[in-house]
């Protein structure tokens, strides 16, 4: 089943509703759909390289809206299901335990999820049922998903279709590592300066 979505979710990098296709996707991804842009974005950007920033911010805002939708999933539906269900087993406590240290930390979090192949749609609603603070929340999303998602289609752009099959190949480990890095540098630049 989940094949036949992914050929399903390819063949529409081939239509003329291509860019609207991506937008949806996007936006459904960052809160229940399981296959990612990505899948939409490398052949869109081999196909026309020189959309490459347009086919990038496309998937960026859907994406980013998108996670609303997962942060209003978790802020509402915890309410009527989750919170009575932690009431009943007595756990309503270790629960606020974690929150607290989740919205200490959430934003590294997210930003984490935004950027590599750990199921996004997850943070997002996590968020949501934690309070995470909507403005770290919008501005790790922005961050998160449009590093992800311009450097994809920049080196798509630049080197062209040997790329992808690289990119496919190693995504979740290039962007492990630059996340990484970009943690370490935050890290540096706190306990150097």
């Amino acid at each position: 089943m989940l094949r036949r979505l992914y050929d399903w979710v390819m063949s529409l990098a081939a239509t003329r509703h291509a860019e609207r296709a991506l937008a949806a996707i996007a936006f459904i991804e960052s809160s229940v759909f399981p296959i990612p842009p990505d899948v939409l974005i490398i052949p869109m950007v081999i196909a026309e390289r020189r959309k490459w920033i347009r086919i990038a911010a496309i998937a960026t805002v859907g994406s980013v809206l998108g996670a609303f939708l997962g942060y209003a999933i978790g802020a509402v539906f915890f309410d009527v299901i989750g919170r009575p269900i932690l009431q009943f087993y007595g756990k309503a406590d270790a629960f606020a335990e974690l929150t607290a240290k989740y919205n200490a930390w959430g934003g590294w979090a997210v930003l984490f999820a935004a950027l590599t192949p750990f199921p996004y749609k997850v943070l997002t609603i996590f968020s949501g049922v934690s309070g995470l603070n909507l403005i770290v929340f919008t501005l790790v999303s922005i961050v998160g998903r449009g590093a992800r998602f311009f450097l994809i289609a920049f080196l798509l752009n630049r080197y062209g279709a040997p790329i992808q099959g690289f990119i496919e190949k190693n995504l979740g480990l290039l962007v492990t590592l630059f996340m990484i890095l970009l943690i370490g540098g935050f890290v540096a630049v706190r306990y150097l300066f």
